[in-house]
């Protein structure tokens, strides 16, 4: 089978070395293999598969018809390059595929993208597969099965009770790409960048979409603000990937977005018993769209101190900018929701620059240390007054605590920065005795006092590669 000539995306292929590499490893072996990849839509997951795919594999991308129509559609992608492997009706997926495998080369992969719209149609299709793969010795092909539907490929793969559990040699997760690589896509400099991720966050497709608009406003405005624009409805096609109603997860989105982050405040805006809350939440952080945030050092079993925070800044921007305005974007009336956008935008960004310097922290070797995971911290000072810490890790051997403040204004210069952080160290309890090491992530390089770290967009989106 050879694989047809497919649209190249107007991006370059960014990044995913590793997971190329991962399955062309697994792909490279003596026998046979199953691969399961799944990831939320537009990630880049059928682009993947591209890059994967040579000319004697076989590509099949499966829309929403009916199962007869999708194994005719196979047969027809196969009988491009295996002469009249189309001229026979194919009763069931069993037939399908055994009969390929009499006639596939040896070595070569069928990949099934959007296999969730399969099952969909032929729900016994999993116990076919499952079927296959366990009693044909002599098998020609590697099965490569890749879906948008996070929950359903999970079930499928995961789920003790799932036909295919346990078959699959790699599961693959195609995560959001490193916000380091919005530069490559977009251009501009590190600024610039941030402030793009602050709206598309670390999705692909939604940088080619932008980068055909040219400019960050002009990009909102066709992509997000028009009706009619590809992402406008966005949000609601993702949820819809993976639950049959969407309305408690738009409603949980809107008023994270919005300010609402106890557990208490979210149901009591629903007006539901916050254990009610529960299995929602956790379905949103399943699928990577929520965070549960603790203060540093804090626990998960044991504290209460929880908050939740959207955990993908294109949600967070359509949910403060966006979804507030539905009823005049859809009248076309543009001019309220812009308003609203430059007024709040400045803060919006500033969230994700801060998360960013987070994330930034185990890349780094701030003070000559190897760093762990860097969370936000917020208590009682020595003083008995509120305190907040934007960054606080320890270092890897335990000797060290980094202690940062992240601030995207340019208002305030760094030395006024630098003596509040001072203070606030001052009374931090986290300290106590151990070395101390102090950062800032500001917009734009500053002096420094002596023992100071100075992380700029540039050197934080340069780490997150």
């Amino acid at each position: 089978m050879l694989l047809d000539k497919l649209t190249r995306m107007k991006l370059p292929f960014l990044d995913r070395q590793a997971e190329l590499g991962r399955l062309r490893q697994a792909l490279a072996g003596p026998n046979p293999v199953f691969i399961v990849i799944y990831g939320r839509r537009r990630c880049g997951k059928s682009t993947l598969l591209q890059q994967l795919a040579r000319e004697k594999d076989c590509l099949y991308v499966a829309d929403q018809q009916e199962s007869p129509l999708q194994i005719h559609a196979l047969a027809t992608q196969v009988a491009r390059h295996r002469t009249h492997f189309d001229a026979v009706t194919y009763p069931s997926w069993e037939v399908v595929l055994r009969s390929l495998n009499q006639q596939a080369p040896p070595g070569s992969v069928l990949f099934l993208d959007e296999f969730p719209y399969l099952a969909q149609s032929a729900p016994e299709l999993p116990s076919v597969v499952q079927k296959f793969l366990d009693t044909t010795p002599d098998r020609r092909f590697s099965l490569v099965v890749c879906g948008s539907s996070q929950r359903m490929m999970q079930g499928l793969v995961l789920d003790a009770s799932a036909p295919l559990y346990g078959r699959a040699q790699e599961i693959l997760q195609v995560r959001p790409l490193p916000p380091g690589w919005i530069r490559d896509a977009l251009g501009g400099d590190a600024q610039e960048a941030v402030r793009a991720f602050a709206v598309w966050g670390g999705i692909p497709r939604y940088w080619e979409l932008a980068r055909d608009c040219g400019s960050l406003p002009t990009a909102i405005r066709n992509l997000l603000m028009d009706r009619d624009g590809p992402l406008h409805d966005e949000p609601m096609r993702l949820l819809l990937d993976d639950q049959r109603s969407a309305v408690q997860s738009v409603s949980i989105l809107n008023l994270i977005a919005n300010g609402c982050h106890r557990i208490s405040e979210i149901a009591g805006r629903l007006g539901k018993p916050a254990g009610n809350l529960t299995r929602p939440l956790t379905n949103l952080i399943d699928l990577g769209l929520v965070r549960r945030e603790l203060p540093y050092g804090e626990n998960a079993r044991s504290t209460k101190r929880t908050l939740y925070q959207l955990d993908d800044p294109f949600l967070g921007f359509y949910y403060r900018f966006v979804h507030p305005h539905r009823s005049e974007l859809e009248c076309g009336i543009v001019k309220l929701a812009e308003a609203n956008l430059k007024k709040g935008f400045p803060f919006h960004v500033s969230m994700v620059w801060e998360e960013l310097a987070r994330q930034s922290v185990p890349w780094s070797n701030l003070g000559g240390y190897s760093w762990g995971q860097a969370k936000r911290w917020w208590g009682t000072g020595a003083s008995g007054y509120s305190l907040e810490l934007d960054v606080v890790a320890e270092s890897v051997d335990k000797q060290a605590v980094l202690i940062g403040e992240a601030k995207w204004s340019d208002k305030r210069d760094a030395g006024m920065i630098m003596r509040e952080l001072d203070r606030k160290i001052r009374e931090c309890p986290l300290v106590r005795g151990r070395s101390v090491v102090k950062a800032l992530w500001l917009r734009q390089d500053q002096p420094a006092s002596s023992g100071w770290m100075i992380q700029t967009p540039e050197t934080t989106l340069q780490l997150m590669r």
